[in-house]
């Protein structure tokens, strides 16, 4: 619908809009104020009536010669509500009228003084007015038909209505005109805005004058040369970043809130095997598990950790970040490189701990030796004693660093199988019994059945069951070590249990360091290298599992390793079946 067709419909909706509400509003105005002042006419003929009614004088009669006084029905009741007297009633009428103790006027007046009402007259055949004045023999009713101040009525609606139509035809008039003369600027300005909007910012308005339209015109115009240099800065702006972010070596790969890559730079490209060009969806990304996980929690406003997998022959380290008004930010970092020179740095730490054995060896041999030569045989005992406890203690040292340098390098990979547990136990406290005894430590094993099977490589438990009996038993002096299984929502926990003399609080997040000991003089004493629980926690990690410490000082400490499920035994369940 055009400009002038939709001001002249509203220009006409507005006018009979008003119109009606006037005549209703003036209508109905009108007829309260008529009714009132009708009210206090009939009130004041009432009052003057009363005055009339004295003892002795007839009441019919006096409602007769006011009735044809003032042109209304007079009625007047005693104080019983009989009316003796009306004046359109005489005789055997006026004897049959209901008494009027009931009507809503003469109850008003006997309780305030004045009362009124209005309602349909069975005698007179329409509306009237009643108003009823309390005197002291009774009550003077006066009423009168409303068809006259009716009349009043409509005719004064029927003038506005008049004057009404005659504004409606005016209004249309110059509505039509002043439509007119407002479109047609405005459909040229329609048609440069929707030009501007379709790309073409040198579209310019032609107009030009005073007024609203004129400055429309030049807001427009104004408009325009805004938006063309703010495009322009935006598109410098672009370049500038995406050449900033093409030059890093980071990856940076952006998504929008529907889930699609919207920017990527060359190295995401390089480093995820990209092709595709952006938007493209969410599943053209690796679809790694870290990657795919770490993908859906920021889509879901979740900052996540940094994750680090492998993809082809690239160690990458993935961060993901949330956007503020959806989407995400994904970082993808090479380290390949440093990766690789960990790798060397372990494997040199490896080289030299494998070399360490053969000075070892020799170390060995010469306590043998010692045994030969003339010293004092508690002296010679003594030295042989030292030295080979010592060469022992770094045997284990070098044989614990192998072990944890495998771990570390992820070449190593857990062979999971179902193993009963009692077995390895009884076999953990066999080895620790000599150690035990002379303490009075009583070794326990506590497993429910549901709970004796663990899914996991059997050498690796086994390490790691002797590695937390041995520890518990090298740092308790007397009570006991339970070994202790349950099982959980992810698979079985393993409880190592001692009552020793505990760990502080402020050690006890870094017990599963290489070579961190509580007391370093009392762990080597005791024969500890202080690479049992970083093996333990390797071990543990390499099966997807978790390992924790609990300890209250002077209590004792327990250390809990939970292997998951791996569903060997369901198939080996099957298998048996």
């Amino acid at each position: 619908m055009r400009l002038a067709t939709r001001l002249l419909l509203g220009a006409l909706v507005l006018i009979v809009v008003l119109v009606v509400s006037v005549v209703a509003i003036a209508g109905s105005r009108l007829s309260d104020h008529l009714l009132e002042t009708m009210q206090r006419e009939l009130e004041r003929d009432a009052r003057l009536v009363g005055l009339s009614w004295r003892p002795g004088v007839d009441a019919d009669s006096l409602a007769d010669a006011a009735g044809a006084a003032t042109g209304r029905r007079v009625t007047i009741i005693d104080s019983t509500g009989v009316v003796i007297g009306d004046s359109e009633f005489d005789g055997e009428d006026l004897h049959h009228l209901q008494n009027h103790s009931t009507r809503p006027e003469v109850i008003a007046a006997k309780r305030t003084g004045v009362g009124s009402s209005m309602r349909s007259s069975v005698s007179a055949g329409d509306n009237e007015v009643y108003v009823a004045v309390r005197q002291a023999r009774g009550v003077i009713r006066v009423s009168v038909s409303t068809a006259r101040f009716d009349e009043i009525v409509a005719g004064a609606r029927r003038d506005v209505l008049i004057a009404g139509l005659i504004a409606l035809v005016g209004a249309l008039a110059i509505g039509f005109a002043f439509s007119r003369s407002v479109s047609r600027p405005i459909t040229e300005l329609r048609d440069v805005a929707w030009a501007i909007a379709g790309g073409e910012l040198d579209r310019r308005p032609a107009l030009s004058g005073s007024g609203e339209v004129g400055d429309l015109s030049r807001a427009v115009q104004r408009m325009t040369e805004q938006l063309a240099s703010r495009l322009s800065a935006l598109e410098s702006d672009d370049e500038l970043l995406t050449a900033v972010i093409d030059s890093l070596d980071e990856g940076i790969v952006a998504v929008n809130a529907l889930g699609e890559v919207v920017r990527l730079n060359e190295a995401a490209r390089r480093l995820l095997a990209l092709t595709a060009q952006p938007p493209f969806s969410l599943d053209l990304l690796p679809q790694d598990r870290p990657v795919r996980e770490a993908v859906r929690a920021t889509m879901r406003g979740i900052a996540t950790e940094s994750a680090e997998l492998t993809y082809g022959e690239r160690t990458l380290l993935l961060t993901t970040r949330p956007l503020p008004h959806g989407g995400a930010v994904l970082a993808v970092m090479d380290l390949t490189t440093q990766r690789r020179l960990e790798t060397i740095r372990r494997d040199f730490v490896a080289n030299v701990s494998h070399e360490l054995k053969t000075p070892l060896t020799v170390i060995g041999g010469f306590a043998d030796t010692l045994g030969g030569h003339d010293l004092d045989a508690a002296d010679r005992q003594r030295f042989l004693d030292t030295i080979t406890s010592n060469t022992r203690r770094m045997q284990r040292i070098v044989d614990d660093l192998l072990d944890l340098s495998r771990y570390e390098s992820g070449s190593w990979r857990p062979s999971v199988q179902s193993n009963d547990v009692s077995g390895i136990v009884t076999d953990v406290f066999t080895g620790v019994q000599r150690a035990a005894d002379p303490k009075g430590l009583a070794l326990q094993f506590d497993a429910p059945e549901d709970a004796r099977r663990i899914d996991a490589d059997p050498t690796a438990l086994r390490q790691v069951l002797a590695n937390l009996v041995e520890n518990a038993v090298r740092h308790t002096a007397r009570g006991g070590v339970t070994v202790r299984t349950r099982r959980t929502d992810r698979g079985v926990a393993l409880a190592v249990i001692d009552t020793g003399s505990g760990i502080a609080p402020e050690h006890l997040g870094r017990i599963f360091e290489r070579f961190y000991r509580v007391d370093a003089g009392r762990s080597r004493q005791e024969g500890g290298t202080g690479l049992g629980l970083a093996i333990v926690k390797h071990l543990v990690e390499a099966h997807g599992g978790t390992v924790r410490a609990e300890s209250v000082l002077g209590v004792g400490t327990t250390i809990t390793a939970e292997f998951p499920r791996s569903g060997v035994d369901e198939r080996m369940s099957e298998i048996s079946a």
